[in-house]
């Protein structure tokens, strides 16, 4: 017979219980639901899609409370599928700067202006990491599964948060050169296409290197460590 509990349950169902309470035992979130999963790399799209033609029509003034109100009606609806917090403020409080710039711009092409000059600071912080031996992505990968530093003292494994970060500084560059040239060409348009092709689906790519070079080394680390 199964011993049981005071509270009429099992021992072995009390265990199995505490277990499934555990916190420490909870999935990490994954690199690609830190930064809001796949629809939240489609609605920052939204705002950018609204605000383009909506100035070609009808003004710069009609384009920046078409985009701000696209982002307030994206936030409402992250808030009611109950979606991250963080990323749904971040996405509202960045349309929101966006269109300050181009009102003081006096430009569209003002609107991006923000965009390029944040890739350029990621891609800089990035390289910096690296050349300092504390990559990016490997601080992050172990901040958010609560872990130490002892993976910088594996030479291999370092090596592969090195790439992984090198990728994303990569990504960054070439957004900022390929914008920037835009935006000093005047060319809203393509400043708009450019953005959302080398925004969504370039992060896409991005972070599934960045897990396969995560995983690698993560092997590598309990390899050494066995």
């Amino acid at each position: 017979m199964t011993p049981t509990s005071d509270t009429g349950r099992s021992d072995d169902e009390s265990a199995d219980h505490d277990v499934e309470q555990e916190p420490g035992l909870e999935p990490a979130p994954t690199v690609l639901e830190q930064i809001g999963g796949v629809s939240g790399l489609i609605y920052s799209t939204v705002p950018v899609v609204v605000f383009v033609p909506v100035n070609s029509f009808f003004g710069l003034t009609a384009a920046i409370v078409a985009a701000l109100t696209a982002a307030a009606l994206v936030f409402g609806v992250r808030l009611v599928r109950r979606e991250g917090l963080s990323p749904a403020i971040s996405g509202l409080l960045g349309v929101a700067i966006c269109v300050f710039i181009a009102n003081r711009v006096g430009d569209a092409k003002g609107y991006f202006l923000f965009g390029i000059w944040t890739t350029l600071t990621y891609a800089i912080v990035f390289v910096i990491s690296i050349v300092v031996r504390w990559p990016l992505i490997g601080v992050a990968w172990h901040l958010v599964n609560g872990q130490g530093t002892a993976w910088r003292k594996h030479r291999r494994t370092l090596r592969a948060y090195d790439i992984a970060t090198a990728l994303w500084a990569l990504v960054f560059a070439a957004r900022y050169l390929a914008q920037s040239e835009l935006y000093d060409l005047g060319a809203t348009g393509w400043l708009a296409f450019t953005r959302i092709a080398m925004g969504w689906p370039l992060t896409a790519l991005a972070v599934l290197a960045t897990v396969l070079l995560v995983r690698r080394a993560v092997r590598e680390e309990e390899t050494v460590s066995a």
